[in-house]
C-alpha cells in the first residue's frame, strides 16, 4: 500500500491497550525499585493510562490484572475509566501468587485447589461483565520441574476441564485469550508451552477461545512471525502481549531489541487485514518498566507499535506477489529492506496533527506538568506494584 491517505486512515483506527501494571513499581527478583509518583490504587493507573491516550490517540483500554486491581465496585471503576476517555480492556486473572498453587492452579493434583483456581476464573468473567470488557486473558504459571513429578496427559485433561468451565460462563461480547509460555516458572514441563498447545485446547473449546501471542514468550529461534502468519489463516489469533526480549522473557519496551522482528509481525497483521479493531487482534502491551519513567515508555511503546504497522503498510503488495511469483527473490526482499528503512517519523507526525495531537507525544507529555504533579501529589499510602 502506497497511499498516505489510506495509511492514516488505518493508523488512526488502531487501537493498541496498555497494561494496568505497567503503571506500578516493578523489579527483577534481586530488586524492586520504587519511582516517585507511582500510581497508589486502580484508579490512579487509569488516570496515568488515559495519559498515555492523550497524547497518542490509538490507546483508549487498560488491561486490568485480578487480585492487582481488586475494587469493592468494578462499576465505579469502569465510571472512572469511562470519565477518562478510556475504557477497561482485557481482564487477567492471576492464580499463580499464593502457597496453595505451588504445584499448580487448574492443572494442581489436588481438586480443591483447582476449585479455588477456577472460582477465581469466573470471578474474572463476572468482571469482565461487570467492566464490559471484551476477553478474559488467561495465563498459567502450571507445570512440573522433574519427569515423573505428575502424570502429563492427566494435567492436560484438567487443563480442558477448567477452560470449558470458564467457556460456558462467558457471556455475549466476551471472548477466551489463551496465552503460552515457553518456561518460567516451571523448568521441565510448562502445561502451556506453546502456540500449538494453546490452539488444541482452543479448538476443542468453540469459536470464542483463541491464541494470545506474547512476543517474548518463545525460544531464541523461533520464527513468530511464521506462526502468526498460521493463527491468521485459521482465525485463531485472539492478540499480542507485546514486548521485547534478549534472553528470555524480558518484558522489555517492545521493538526495542529486534525492531525488524517487529516490522516483520506487523507485516503479517497488515497482509492479513488485521491492523484495525474490527479484525478481532487485539494489539496489549506487557511489559514492567524498572528502570525507565513508567507513562513516556508506555508512550514510547505506543509509537513503536505505530511505527513499525506504519512501514509495513508501505509494503506494495501487489508488487511484492509480482517478485514473488516471478521467484524475484532479491527483489522481494529489497522492497522489506526499503520498507523497514524508511522513515515514517513525519508520516506519523501529520498523522498526529491531523488528529488534533501534538506531532511529538514524548515531548508534550514532558511539557504537561503531570508527571511533576502526581510526584508532588501521590505521597504517602502503598504505592502499587508488581504482585500488589
Amino acid at each position: 500500500m502506497t497511499n498516505k491517505t489510506e495509511i492514516k486512515d488505518i493508523l488512526k483506527r488502531q487501537w493498541i491497550e496498555t497494561p494496568s501494571w505497567a503503571y506500578g513499581n516493578s523489579g527483577t527478583r534481586f530488586k524492586v525499585f520504587a519511582q516517585q509518583g507511582v500510581a497508589r490504587d486502580p484508579f490512579e493507573k487509569l488516570e496515568d493510562a488515559a495519559q498515555v491516550h492523550r497524547y497518542t490517540g490509538v490507546a483508549p483500554s487498560v488491561a486490568m490484572h485480578i487480585p492487582w486491581d481488586k475494587v469493592d465496585d468494578y462499576a465505579k471503576l469502569a465510571k472512572h475509566a469511562t470519565d477518562l476517555g478510556i475504557k477497561i480492556g482485557a481482564i487477567n486473572p492471576n492464580v499463580f501468587q499464593e502457597d496453595d498453587y505451588r504445584l499448580g492452579s487448574v492443572c494442581n493434583p489436588d481438586p480443591k485447589v483447582r476449585r479455588k483456581a477456577i472460582d477465581h476464573l469466573l470471578e474474572c468473567v463476572q468482571i469482565a461483565h461487570e467492566t464490559d470488557s471484551f476477553a478474559i486473558s488467561l495465563w498459567f504459571a502450571d507445570g512440573t520441574n522433574y519427569p515423573g513429578q505428575d502424570n502429563i496427559h492427566a494435567r492436560q485433561d484438567r487443563l480442558h476441564e477448567a477452560l470449558a468451565e470458564t467457556y460456558a460462563a462467558m457471556g455475549e461480547g466476551v471472548e477466551m485469550l489463551l496465552e503460552y509460555k515457553l518456561y518460567e516458572p516451571s523448568f521441565y514441563t510448562m502445561d502451556v508451552p506453546d502456540w500449538g498447545t494453546s490452539l488444541l485446547q482452543c479448538l476443542a473449546l468453540g469459536e470464542k477461545a483463541r491464541v494470545l501471542v506474547d512476543t517474548g514468550h518463545h525460544a531464541v529461534a523461533t520464527n513468530i512471525e511464521f506462526l502468526v502468519a498460521g493463527l491468521l489463516r485459521a482465525k485463531r489469533l485472539g492478540g499480542f502481549h507485546f514486548n521485547s526480549r534478549f534472553y528470555g522473557d524480558d518484558d522489555l519496551m517492545v521493538g526495542a531489541a529486534d525492531p525488524y522482528q517487529l516490522f516483520r509481525i506487523m507485516f503479517e497483521i497488515v497482509d492479513a487485514g488485521a491492523v484495525t479493531p474490527d479484525a478481532g487482534v487485539a494489539f496489549m502491551l506487557d511489559q514492567c518498566h524498572n528502570i525507565e519513567p513508567k507513562i513516556q515508555a508506555e508512550i514510547r511503546s505506543v509509537l513503536n507499535v505505530q511505527e513499525a504497522t506504519a512501514k509495513a503498510l508501505l509494503v506494495d503488495r501487489e508488487e511484492l506477489t509480482k517478485r514473488q511469483l516471478e521467484g524475484d527473490v532479491l527483489g522481494a526482499h529489497e522492497m522489506f529492506q526499503d520498507a523497514f528503512s524508511t522513515d515514517v517519523r513525519p508520516l506519523l507526525a501529520e498523522l498526529r496533527t491531523d488528529m488534533g495531537l501534538d506531532p511529538d507525544p514524548i515531548k508534550a507529555y514532558q511539557r504537561s506538568g503531570y508527571q511533576q504533579k502526581i510526584e508532588s501529589e501521590r505521597v504517602g499510602g502503598t504505592q502499587a506494584g508488581w504482585g500488589a
